[in-house]
């Protein structure tokens, strides 16, 4: 038997309705977005006890670096524009009274140096030394040292091009790329601070907090404020750094406001082997990290356990980092969020162009380094930052061992603990 369908006119006239109207719907609106004219960054850090990386320390740092002491603040201002002056450029940057490092810092354009001509003789230089010695490579918290370390590198057979996979695998587990700050190489023009013509120091108590405005004749004047939550991260305040009893050694500190991740490296050596530890979850090259990172890469590491989360208080170095080389210095480094501006705010309407005239970033790192294993005096002092350190005498450091691989491993382009 035939079956007949009957449709109404009122389905059929929804039915045209609905598609007449996703037909007549108009495409999304691609907002049309121009610049920044201007870039403009500002790293901030803060440092405390002995750093490494900054050459020769001082005795003050020798004595102030069980305990977080020395700290001191610094900042490099950058300055890039996509535009040229009609004259010789020139720029600065007017600070808030309370960073304490005078009304105005000039941003200098560095001057470029004449190109020479240099000629290089064919084969091998007459002071060229064959690479000696190994690297030995650890990770991770804890007592013992997890199976499969360490990860054993021979400095001679990496010079002849036979790298082990490991090493391999661990350059390329990072996956982290240097930041691009603004540059004499990627902008029409460029200033910076520090500088030639001034290297006006910030104090320690030197704060962001207020106002800053940039102006110059090659950028669009820069105004922002800044929060006291945007200003410097504190101090590390290390509360331990002693001998474990399994044989290891134990780092604890304060949690760091502002802090979105922590690392903590070592690196020994007896002139013949480096000895390199991190406290990476994961097998990575973690103390070659940049000084720097981005905000995505930081939620990377933390999600691989290569940072420690800014919860976290302490961490064991291995009984068998300690072993390997019983003089080490430690650097322990936390990383911070960013402050961004931009002019003008973005229009509402995605029809509208936005045009932008300028952005500013401003990053922020905390880093302090010893000798591990020294406990000075006055550890995890609440004084530390106001009272000079080493007035109250205590134990000499040992001059620790400067690794002959340290030269070979930068000739590589490796940084070391401490390199940017």
């Amino acid at each position: 038997m035939k079956r007949s369908v009957k449709i109404s006119g009122r389905v059929l006239l929804a039915g045209a309705a609905i598609l007449g109207a996703g037909a007549a719907a108009p495409p999304a609106v691609k907002q049309v977005v121009t610049g920044p004219v201007a870039t403009y960054w500002m790293s901030a850090q803060t440092s405390s006890g002995m750093t490494m990386g900054g050459g020769r320390p001082s005795m003050a740092a020798m004595m102030g670096m069980g305990r977080g002491g020395n700290v001191s603040r610094s900042l490099t201002l950058q300055l890039g524009s996509s535009q040229t002056p009609a004259g010789a450029p020139t720029a600065e940057h007017l600070p808030p009274s309370v960073l304490g490092a005078g009304p105005s810092l000039p941003l200098l354009t560095p001057r470029q140096a004449p190109a020479t001509a240099t000629r290089e003789e064919p084969g091998m230089p007459q002071s060229y030394e064959k690479p000696r010695g190994k690297m030995l490579i650890y990770w991770g918290c804890g007592d013992r040292a997890r199976p499969g370390q360490p990860v054993v590198i021979d400095f001679a057979r990496m010079a002849a091009g036979q790298v082990p996979p490991a090493f391999t695998q661990m350059m390329q587990g990072l996956r982290v790329s240097p930041m691009q700050p603004p540059s004499p190489t990627r902008d029409k023009t460029y200033g910076e601070w520090p500088n030639e013509r001034t290297r006006t120091q910030v104090p320690g108590g030197g704060s962001l907090t207020g106002a800053h405005t940039i102006r110059g004749n090659y950028s669009p004047q820069i105004q922002f404020s800044m929060a006291p939550n945007q200003d410097f991260l504190p101090p590390v305040r290390m509360t331990t750094n002693s001998p474990a009893a399994a044989g290891g050694f134990q780092l604890g500190w304060r949690p760091i406001d502002g802090a979105v991740g922590y690392m903590a490296s070592t690196m020994g050596g007896d002139g013949e082997t480096v000895v390199l530890w991190s406290s990476s979850e994961v097998s990575s090259l973690l103390f070659a990290l940049p000084d720097y990172l981005k905000p995505a890469d930081v939620t990377r590491l933390l999600a691989s356990k290569a940072l420690m989360a800014p919860t976290q208080t302490s961490c064991t170095v291995p009984k068998e980092v300690a072993d390997a080389a019983p003089q080490s210095m430690y650097q322990f480094v936390a990383y911070g969020g960013e402050a961004n501006f931009s002019y003008p705010e973005r229009p509402a309407d995605p029809k509208q162009a936005w045009n932008i005239a300028w952005t500013a970033k401003v990053r922020y790192r905390s880093a302090t380094g010893g000798m591990l294993g020294m406990e000075m005096p006055g550890a995890d002092d609440d004084d530390a930052e106001e009272s000079p350190a080493g007035t109250s005498g205590g134990p000499k450091p040992a001059k620790p061992a400067r690794p002959r691989g340290s030269d070979f491993l930068r000739g590589l382009g490796v940084p070391i603990p401490g390199g940017r």
